[in-house]
């Protein structure tokens, strides 16, 4: 086995993805492969023997993150690096780099290398162009580079949990305290987020959204904070979002996928209005409402240590709840009429409704992608549709599956018992677990192969007596 694994070592690496450099403890590279050829343009045969610095001569002994983890013995993980390759083309890199010891002794070096170069020339090109548009705005002006494009007359729904969701958004609008908007994705948070910042005072100020998912940690840390010339290499003066967002919001998309070490640097920022670039010694205050979503429970998150949860005390302020679409099926009928509309003039189509049939089964289907998925699947069958009426042929093809799979005999009721059974089920195991374990918390959790803060947060969500034991 190990010999066939040593045989076919050099073709699994190939397959990778991800630049793969293996040097000594001299600097020579001994293993280089395709991927790390193709981003750096040079045949692997020509690397293998030369120098780290022969192959990348714009970097140093101080800026290789290969030179510094040799001499240190210490690794470096997930560090951004811009330079120039053999060919002088500039590149970006985000490097994970550990050392090869043997005893005591530091042997090399292996550099995982993923490539962000186009990543971050489009993010860039974004903030300058947010920047751009910034110049020259006076006061009295209205803003147009960076604007929230929806108000809360774009907001669908008149079911019981939509009135109250918009009632409580108006109501918080004026607040300079931050807003976090929590629901499953295609709910429609940034919508909502859209509608409140243009209900504000601040709303002929920017708008700057930003994914938290979208970027590396470094990438996105600069992106925020903006940096300075020098700060690391190919780094330029450039303004972060928060510089740009002054005066404006800032929303921060799926705040959760942002790294710890990163939300404890958003943290301190929030706390005092203080930034500072990325690599610079002095701060700039700014005055930024900061807004935030999430798709999953924040609890949840802090529970899974994917959140902070100081920094969930603070954004959370103002917590806001989107239901999904199957909480809230009464406002179906009028989201379809609203999509109707809407592509009946993007498409020049004439579509009156949909059949009898599909409203049916529209009514009882679960909509996981909840609204973003209906529209798009409105969308789908109006540019199939040739009539006046969307037939059930003319839905997007998963749906028409599932559509022809319905029991159009079943009330709405029976599928409302499935939910029923599910809470009734999952309560009824945690019941029995906590039993068995004689209310001890840890004990039930790995019975249920479930997290012990997962299993108290059910506990609680269930309502469900313990004890004392296991707290």
């Amino acid at each position: 086995m190990n010999s066939l694994f040593k045989e076919n070592i050099e073709d699994i690496l190939d397959i990778i993805e991800e630049g793969i450099h293996i040097v000594d403890s001299s600097g020579i590279i001994v293993y280089y492969n395709r991927f790390a050829a193709k981003l750096d343009s040079i045949n692997p045969e020509e690397a293998l023997g030369r120098h780290i610095l022969e192959i990348y001569p714009s970097l140093t002994e101080e800026t290789s993150t290969i030179l510094r983890v040799i001499k240190t013995g210490k690794p470096i993980l997930n560090y951004e690096q811009t330079f120039k390759n053999y060919k002088g083309i500039q590149i970006t890199t985000v490097n994970s780099t550990i050392p090869i010891i043997s005893g005591k002794r530091v042997m090399g070096a292996l550099e995982v290398s993923r490539d962000i170069t186009e990543v971050k020339k489009l993010s860039l090109k974004v903030v300058d162009l947010q920047a751009e548009l910034m110049k020259d705005v006076r006061p009295e002006q209205s803003y147009d580079g960076n604007k929230a494009f929806f108000n809360f007359a774009d907001i669908i729904g008149i079911s019981e949990e939509m009135l109250k969701l918009k009632k409580d958004a108006m109501a918080v609008a004026s607040s300079p305290s931050p807003i976090m908007v929590y629901g499953e994705t295609g709910t429609g948070k940034e919508l909502l987020l859209h509608a409140i910042h243009n209900a504000s005072p601040r709303r002929d100020k920017p708008f700057i959204a930003q994914n938290c998912a979208a970027l590396p940690e470094t990438l996105l840390e600069s992106i925020l904070f903006g940096t300075v010339k020098g700060s690391f290499t190919g780094a330029e003066n450039r303004p972060g979002l928060f510089e740009i967002a002054n005066g404006g919001t800032l929303f921060l998309d799926e705040i959760n996928s942002m790294s710890l070490q990163l939300q404890a640097k958003l943290l301190r920022v929030i706390q005092d209005g203080n930034v500072r670039r990325v690599g610079d010694t002095k701060t700039i205050h700014v005055d930024v409402r900061i807004v935030t979503a999430i798709n999953i429970d924040p609890r949840q998150a802090v529970m899974d240590k994917t959140l902070r949860d100081d920094l969930f005390f603070r954004l959370s302020v103002i917590s806001l709840k989107v239901p999904p679409l199957r909480e809230r099926k009464g406002d179906i009928h009028f989201l379809i009429e609203h999509f109707i509309k809407k592509y009946n003039k993007k498409l020049h189509k004439n579509v009156k409704y949909i059949s009898s049939s599909v409203e049916q089964f529209f009514l009882n289907y679960a909509w996981p992608g909840n609204v973003r998925e209906l529209e798009h699947a409105i969308e789908g069958a109006m540019n199939i549709t040739e009539g006046e009426i969307i037939e059930s042929k003319c839905l997007p093809h998963y749906l028409g599956e599932i559509f022809n799979k319905f029991d159009f005999t079943k009330e709405d009721r029976e599928i409302k018992s499935l939910k029923e059974a599910l809470y009734n089920l999952e309560r009824s195991l945690i019941e029995k677990a906590l039993k068995k374990c004689e209310g001890n918390v840890t004990k039930a959790a790995e019975l249920l192969d479930i997290p012990r803060q997962t299993l108290q947060y059910k506990i609680s969500k269930y309502i469900i007596k313990t004890g004392n034991a296991g707290f």
